[in-house]
């Protein structure tokens, strides 16, 4: 079997909200990559700015409007021998960000891919909400229209497994009542600004969340997770809450 071609693109996890939050070894390749790819350059410049170090000489933008130009350059890099970082705002690039592309285009031309772990909204909101972890399944951001919102929580209405979401805090509100009415009065967690300094996790029954969040007036980066279909989570029907 021949050997990957020289050049190499480290996937970077970044905190979700507190820099401390940033790994040594990705503190190391932040300083070491030749080049890298960013969600938004301005905001990564803020982690180098923390944590005193140079940033590479060649530092361009990758997010959801230029994702594929961005991955013509990366490959074009790749194969000019050079370490690549890519890197979002928060978290994992390709978890509910930009990365898929540039990450397939790199395992399709032969590259060799490193993912250097970081922090997760998805493992810190499931762990933070009190709910099972053991099986969980995360779905990313639900559909915003309310038909195919609820048609997207019905997939899930039957599964015993904990539902990890993310949602914006404007529609907030709708997915807690859409989430009540398809799924029952289950056991449930709205995880705001994880790691930062207003953190906020409100955990009750989707009944009494959709009372909390019914104005949507919330603001910041929030998570939901909601239990699976066991009786242990759900509150039965003409229970104090439940329609």
């Amino acid at each position: 079997m021949s050997d990957p071609p020289a050049g190499k693109l480290l996937v970077i996890g970044t905190p979700i909200g507190n820099l401390e939050d940033l790994t040594l070894r990705a503190l190391r390749t932040l300083g070491e990559v030749d080049a890298l790819a960013c969600e938004d350059t301005r905001h990564t410049r803020r982690i180098f700015e923390r944590h005193g170090i140079g940033a590479p000489r060649v530092v361009f933008s990758c997010h959801e409007h230029n994702e594929e130009r961005a991955t013509r350059k990366i490959i074009q890099l790749l194969e000019e021998g050079l370490q690549v970082g890519l890197c979002t705002n928060a978290g994992m690039p390709s978890i509910s960000d930009p990365g898929y592309d540039a990450i397939a285009g790199a395992t399709e031309a032969g590259f060799r891919v490193e993912v250097i772990p970081g922090p997760s909204a998805v493992e810190t909101a499931l762990v933070v909400s009190g709910l099972p972890a053991s099986s969980y399944v995360f779905k990313g951001f639900p559909p915003r229209k309310p038909g195919p919102r609820k048609r997207f929580l019905e997939l899930e209405r039957d599964l015993p497994h904990t539902l990890v979401l993310f949602e914006s805090p404007h529609r907030i509100g709708r997915l807690l009542a859409d989430a009540w009415e398809v799924l029952g009065d289950r056991r449930a967690a709205v995880c705001l600004e994880l790691t930062k300094l207003f953190e906020q996790i409100d955990r009750g029954y989707l009944s009494e969340l959709t009372e909390r969040y019914a104005e949507g007036t919330v603001k910041g980066e929030i998570t939901v997770v909601i239990a699976g279909n066991h009786p242990k989570f759900v509150r039965q029907a003409g229970a104090e809450g439940s329609r």
